[in-house]
This record gives structure tokens, sequence and C-alpha cells, in this order.
């Protein structure tokens, strides 16, 4: 079989790892890949950013499977391009790819089906909004509505912060549009998880659970980024909290997904607080989570092609996912200054001293050389009997790897993610 993968960072690199070790697998184009994919064996990078070009592509070259990687694509309606030209995608249609594409949209239909979340108002007017917090409770959330590379949601304190948030997104529009519109949501205190999951619309099957880290600091302090850890299984998610989320968020959300009539065949990434009330749904994504795949796709045993076959086939309830090991940490090395601005170009060393998993995101290969091309850069991901010698190994190979400006957080796997939002 052909396939295609969709994307350019860690997230695509895992996945094309994975799935490169099918048997069923003769060779993965990735549009556009990263230097981490260039280096595997049965892939090749492929320069097209135009979605009907790249399925006239996978249609000549007889691709007979593409996977979705970034949510971008998928709001804007790849995966009804592709199905137009009968090319099996994983990921799904534009309509549904809203759940992930506006906050609104998602919280309506949370409302609508009884999934379990914080309460909330939605308004595109800057007075209205501006009135609601003068006279709120704090603290409480500020969220942009569209796609803000993961930095539109703000955790506000006091009247000022949500002033200055406010006027930020929807007069200055530091986001462009997807500011015009926000949501104000009532703040939740607890502890945080992500549970992936993958759905073809009528079953759905959840992956073990994870911990993001998501702020830059040690000690989860400082601006927020794409994630720069992520350890699995998350040590709050036990059999009452997993009990309570399938109940009252993912079941309801595929009943929903049934009654909408939408074409779901993908993934779905819960992000969830674990509250004194129980679990509530922060939001959808509706892709693998991006560092919380290259953690994942280490500990699992079954075919990862197998499972996204079954899921365009509509036959994932034949499928039980099975997993390799117990435990996995993944640590994310940065550009020095990421969230903010950072310096590009500088070579990447030690990557053949290191014994673990190495999934490359902001680099490109020149000539024999890795070469930093991004903010997040790199992952190490390793996998153990007990969380703690999953951590030793990883940080351990993190140790062997560098560049100028590394930067690493120190504790990933040590600390409960902060309550917040």
């Amino acid at each position: 079989m052909k396939m295609m993968i969709i994307g350019s960072g860690g997230r695509e690199h895992a996945l094309a790892w994975k799935c490169a070790q099918s048997p069923k697998i003769q060779k993965i184009y990735c549009c556009p890949g990263n230097g981490g994919t260039a280096t595997l064996e049965k892939a090749e990078n492929i320069d097209i950013s135009d979605y009907q070009k790249m399925a006239d592509f996978a249609k000549e070259e007889g691709v007979e499977l593409v996977m979705v990687g970034p949510e971008a694509p998928l709001v804007e309606g790849i995966s009804d391009i592709f199905q137009k030209e009968r090319i099996p995608i994983i990921g799904p249609v534009k309509e549904a790819a809203m759940l992930e594409g506006s906050k609104a949209f998602a919280k309506e239909f949370m409302k609508k089906y009884n999934v379990a979340t914080a309460d909330y108002i939605i308004t595109d007017s800057y007075d209205k909004a501006m009135d609601f917090v003068r006279t709120a409770n704090y603290p409480l959330v500020i969220k942009a509505d569209g796609l803000a590379a993961g930095k539109g949601v703000r955790i506000i304190d006091n009247r000022q912060d949500a002033e200055r948030t406010i006027k930020e997104y929807m007069i200055e529009k530091i986001f462009g549009d997807a500011g015009t519109k926000i949501v104000i949501e009532e703040y939740l205190t607890g502890i945080e998880a992500s549970i992936l999951s993958i759905t073809d619309g009528s079953t759905i099957i959840p992956f073990i659970s994870a911990q993001d880290h998501k702020p830059i600091g040690e000690g989860n302090t400082g601006d927020n980024t794409g994630g720069m850890g992520v350890i699995a299984p998350n040590p709050a998610v036990d059999k009452k909290v997993m009990a309570d989320f399938t109940e009252n968020i993912m079941k309801p959300t595929l009943e929903g997904i049934k009654k909408e009539g939408w074409d779901f065949r993908g993934i779905i990434f819960f992000g969830i607080m674990i509250t004194k009330k129980g679990a509530k749904l922060l939001e959808y994504n509706v892709r693998f989570g991006d560092p919380e795949t290259q953690a994942l796709l280490p500990m699992l045993k079954t075919d990862l092609i197998d499972i996204l076959t079954a899921c365009w086939e509509k036959k994932l309830h034949t499928i039980e996912l099975q997993w390799n090991a117990q435990h996995s940490c993944c640590v994310v090395a940065a550009s020095g200054g990421y969230p903010g601005s950072y310096k590009k170009g500088y070579p990447i060393e030690g990557l053949e001293k290191t014994k673990n998993t190495i999934f490359i995101a902001g680099a490109k290969k020149e000539g024999e050389k890795l070469i930093t091309s991004g903010g997040r850069v790199l992952a190490v991901c390793a996998t153990g009997s007990t969380r703690e010698e999953a951590r030793k190994k990883a940080y351990s190979d993190m140790q062997k790897i560098h560049f100028t400006d590394i930067y690493y957080r120190k504790d990933i796997g040590t600390i409960l993610p902060k309550t917040s939002q």
C-alpha cells in the first residue's frame, strides 16, 4: 500500500515512523514532511501545498490511504476534497472539523448533547464582552473562537487583564479573524488530562491517557507553548475518572456526531479537566495531539495501518488496541527564545549517540546534517515498565543532543499540571 501523511511537525514524523513499521506499507509520501521524515527508508517528502494538487498527486500515484496531521487542513475542508476524488482519508469533513475550528461551535455542540463542560457565554460584540467582564467573578477564561496555534486561551485573574485581553483579541486582532468572536468561560480547578480517541462515526476507541506540559518553564511557569513534554498514562486518570469521562463526555460526543449526520472518520482529542465535581471537557481537537502522539505511538502494539483502515471502512468495532509498554515519557527540545522569537539554522549534534526514539519537528535536512528550522525542534521519547524508568531513559538521551541555544524542561513527569483551564 502507498499512503500519504499531511503535515510537517513532530506528530507527522511519529505517524510516518509508526506507519512505516507496518508490512502493509510500501511507500509514504509526506506533504511536506521534515528532516525526520526525510530519513525514513519508506518515506519521501513531497512539496505540495494546494489540497487539490495533493489529491491529484495521490490519485496518480495510487495512494490508498491519507492521514491528516494538523488541524488547519481539516478545518479548511481537505477531507471533502479527497473524498470527492474517492481517496480514503482519515480526518473529519469540514463541517465536523468545526469542533476544533470554532470554540463557540464546539461549546454549542457540548450544550446541545449534554457533554459535561464549563459554563460560558459567546459574543462577537466588543461592548457586550466589556460589560460582562466588569461585573464577572474571577478568575475566568477568555478564548479566541478560531484557530490560534494553541495560544488563544488565557486565564484571567482580574478586570484589567480581561479588558486588555478582549481589546487585543477583538480590536487589535493579534490572532487575526480568530478573535473577532470570543468565548468567556467559567474557570475550572483541577488536573488536566489528554485523551486521544479514534472514531468511524459509529464506534469510538480511546487511547491511553496522557499528561501534557504546556508552559515553557519548569514548575509549569511562563508562557504556554504547543507542548514541552508528555507522560502516558496520566497518573490522575484512574478507572473512576475514565468511567466518568466515558459516560459524560465520550459517549454523548459520539451520540452528537451520529445525530448531526456527520461523516467523522478520524481522531477526536479530548482535553479534559478532572474537577471535584467530575471530568469536564475543555476542548475538542479533531486530529492527533502534538506531542501526545509522539509519546503514545511507541507504546502501541496494534498495527496502526489496521486501525486507520478499519476507521475508513467503518469497522472499528473489529479492532482492539494493544500496547507494548506500560509507561512513556516524551521530552521536547526547543530553540532558545521559544515561544517568542528565536534563531534558526543551527546543526543538531549527537543524535547518533541516542538509544531511544527521536522525533524531529522543527528541523530540515541539509546534506547529511539536520539543521534547526523551528521553535520546537525535536522530541526524545522513551518507554519503560515505570514512569521513572521512562523518564530516566528519555533524559539520558536528551543530554547527548546538542545545538546552539537548546532548551528543554528538566521536570517532565515529576509534576502534575497546575490547576488551569
